[in-house]
């Protein structure tokens, strides 16, 4: 993955994935937050689910993502909302933050689980941060129906790399988790995270024809849009998946 082409793509973007305001709010109240609890959030994007549940929850929390673009937007946004007295941003690789022990009530990474080298591997780091009784989230993709080779290849992704929905939640369980509650993508929310990167993309690649990188983002946007329309919005879906460890 290009970071540079998903800070130009997303540009326009405050939440960073395929849900709606609405969603992410939603997802606030399943959580049941009060003022006295921290949160951590790895690869935090743009921070907005923390910069919006300071301002309406009065939690605190630390959100830690390794783009200087998108921590720059999070620390202007945490601004915007008058909680950087209670939001830390902290620009660096997630998956090697150095984040204290068992200290925080909720522990987050939605759609980033790369950082731990997959679902399992980041399920163990957010689990050295959570409290024994913590809520973890964790945003991941999983497949609406098995898919064949030629949606994997335009994906990039191996059959394995993600589960079924019910696949999903036996990962968890054999890693020591419990489901508890979901928030799932809808397919319009996909189309709202992936058309307007189109567009940003689009005008990006109009007004930088001599960028040396101008036939990478020609690709990347080409690649992107035919993946999602091919293979995309049939296959795959997206949920964040609240869990607690077992």
């Amino acid at each position: 993955m290009s970071l540079r082409f998903h800070e130009i793509g997303e540009g326009s973007h405050r939440i960073l994935n395929p849900i709606n305001d609405e969603q992410l709010m939603l997802l606030g109240e399943i959580c049941q937050l009060t003022p006295a609890q921290r949160q951590l959030d790895l690869a935090c994007g743009k921070g907005e689910m923390i910069a919006r549940w300071a301002q309406r929850w009065g939690i605190s929390a630390v959100g830690v993502d390794l783009s200087h673009v998108f921590t720059a937007a999070a620390r202007d946004r945490i601004s915007e909302l008058g909680v950087s007295d209670r939001v830390t941003i902290v620009q660096g690789d997630a998956g090697a933050y150095a984040a204290e022990a068992h200290a925080f009530d909720v522990v987050s990474c939605i759609g980033a689980t790369w950082i731990g080298g997959g679902l399992i591997g980041t399920l163990n780091l957010m689990r050295q941060a959570a409290k024994p009784d913590a809520l973890l989230l964790v945003g991941e993709p999983y497949w609406n129906e098995t898919p064949p080779p030629e949606a994997c290849a335009a994906l990039g992704v191996g059959p394995d790399d993600f589960a079924t929905l019910i696949g999903t939640l036996d990962r968890f369980e054999g890693a020591g988790f419990e489901l508890v509650e979901m928030v799932l993508a809808t397919l319009e929310g996909w189309d709202r995270y992936y058309a307007p990167q189109w567009w940003n993309l689009d005008a990006w690649l109009r007004a930088n024809p001599d960028d040396p990188e101008y036939a990478e983002g020609r690709k990347f946007l080409d690649q992107q849009r035919r993946s999602h329309l091919a293979y995309g919005r049939r296959y795959l879906n997206w949920g964040i998946f609240v869990l607690r460890q077992r």
